[in-house]
This record gives structure tokens, C-alpha cells and sequence, in this order.
């Protein structure tokens, strides 16, 4: 009789099954931000730890473990916002209802996902740039944005231009802050993001220019701005800033990314 050298418990199984789900979980909130390189970068380099100790290599090991040690306190320390961010998404999504649902626990998207309503929004720039309304459009692409949406009020509204206008007319209670929109949705509206901490930004920019710039430098989102006292529209993505664009300009820059 061949002996056994592998057991396999039934909690080994269910073990591996919730190191997966979190994984998942992780990989959700953090794709198409800048956490997601961070994270390739932490693996990478666990990696070549275990590759280094495979080979004996002692000193080299040591100096890995010793900085892998200290590096998660590190983490913490450095990502502190982030992981605050995390906890109040992950508390709002799977207990503010008090009780968990399968669509919570197992988000299962069959649906494709609805196309950006390129014209309408474009149509509503244009307008508000006329008008010289101030405004901060988000288009999400592979990062949903969710945990930037709840700084703010959900709508979960169809895009129109009617709608994005009358959000960043002066007078609505809304136009303070970004808008956000994930496919053919507007999700959120007075929305906080990130103010970029590039100190060799010219003095010009204002806050919705530096808070666009923050946002393209942890997602892969598009924002669009409109400036309040010159009208000219600007777009920010992947940390740079595209400045003075026409209608023709932003509507190719749109189809680019979105068609």
C-alpha cells in the first residue's frame, strides 16, 4: 500500500477558499489605482525573499527579512489614509444594512458593461465652459471609484447634460466637488478626491485642477475640468494635465478612451 504524503482537510480547502475571496476582494478595490503596482512591487519582491532562503543565501536573506519585517509597519504608516478609506468602504458595503446578502459577499457582474455617454458630456462641458461654470468631471474606467463616491451624495442617475449642468449650476447645493460617472451612470456628486502634493505645479492651478491631478496620479481615471475664471477645460489622466482643449480636442480624447 503506497503511503500518503499529502492530507488534504476539509479546512485546508476552506482555508485556500477565503485566502482567494480576500485576495479577490483586495484586487477589486485596488484595480486601475496606483495601490495596484504597489502591490505587484510588495509581491515581487516577497518573491525574491523566498527565492533568496530556496538558495541559502544567508546574508542577502537576512537583510530581505529584516526589511520585510519593518516594511509592513511601514505600509501602515505610509498608507494610513488609504487603509482608513478601506475600512469605512468595506464597513459601508457589507454591514451597513446589518445583514450580509449574496450580492455582497459574491459581486457577480453578468451584464456587460454600459458604454459612457461620450456626447452628453461633452455637450455639458462645452455649455458650462460658455457659461464659465466651474466644474470637476470623473470618468471611471477599470477602478470604479467606489470608495472616492462615498465622500459624496449617491445619485446612481443616467448621464445627461442636463443633469451634469444643473449638478455645478452655483446655485445647486451639489456643485461643490467632483462628479463621478461609471459607464452610462452618474454614481455620486460632491465627491472629495485626492489633492495632488506636486510641488512643481504652477501657481495658476487651482484646486479642482490640483484635485483632478491627484486623482490621475492613484487611478486610471479621466477627469474633466472646467475652470470658473477663465471657462477653458482641461483633462487630467495618469498624472498629467491637458490643458485649453477644444470640443473637437476633448471628443477624440473621449473616443479614445471610452469608444
Amino acid at each position: 500500500m503506497l503511503p500518503t504524503f499529502v492530507t488534504i482537510r476539509v479546512l485546508d480547502v476552506i482555508d485556500v477558499l477565503l485566502v482567494a475571496y480576500v485576495m479577490y476582494q483586495v484586487y477589486m478595490l485596488i484595480r486601475g489605482t496606483v495601490a495596484m503596482n504597489i502591490f505587484i512591487g510588495i509581491l515581487s519582491f516577497y518573491l525574491l525573499w523566498i527565492i533568496v532562503r530556496a538558495l541559502e543565501m544567508q546574508l542577502l536573506g537576512t537583510i530581505l527579512g529584516n526589511v520585510i519585517g519593518v516594511g509592513v509597519i511601514a505600509l501602515i504608516i505610509v498608507f494610513q489614509q488609504e487603509i482608513r478609506r478601506f475600512l469605512i468602504f468595506f464597513g459601508n458595503q457589507y454591514f451597513s444594512s446589518n445583514r450580509l446578502s449574496l450580492e455582497k459577499v459574491i459581486p457577480i457582474h453578468i451584464t456587460p458593461q454600459p458604454k459612457v455617454k461620450i456626447k452628453s458630456i461633452i455637450k455639458a462641458v462645452i455649455n458650462m465652459a460658455k457659461s464659465k461654470t466651474g466644474a470637476l468631471v470623473v470618468i471611471s474606467k477599470k477602478s470604479e471609484l467606489t470608495v472616492y463616491a462615498e465622500t459624496g451624495d449617491s445619485l446612481n442617475a443616467e448621464t445627461s447634460s442636463r443633469l451634469i449642468e444643473s449638478i455645478f449650476n452655483k446655485d445647486s447645493p451639489l456643485h461643490d466637488g467632483a462628479l463621478i460617472i461609471n459607464g452610462d451612470r452618474i454614481m455620486a456628486a460632491r465627491c472629495v478626491l485626492p489633492v495632488s502634493e506636486n510641488l512643481n505645479l504652477p501657481p495658476n492651478y487651482g484646486m479642482r485642477h490640483r484635485a483632478a491631478l491627484g486623482l490621475s496620479e492613484n487611478t486610471d481615471a479621466l477627469t474633466i475640468i472646467v475652470s470658473e475664471q477663465t471657462g477653458k477645460v482641461s483633462v487630467a489622466e495618469s498624472g498629467k494635465l491637458l490643458t485649453d482643449l477644444g470640443a473637437k480636442e476633448l471628443m477624440s480624447k473621449l473616443d479614445l478612451d471610452f469608444a
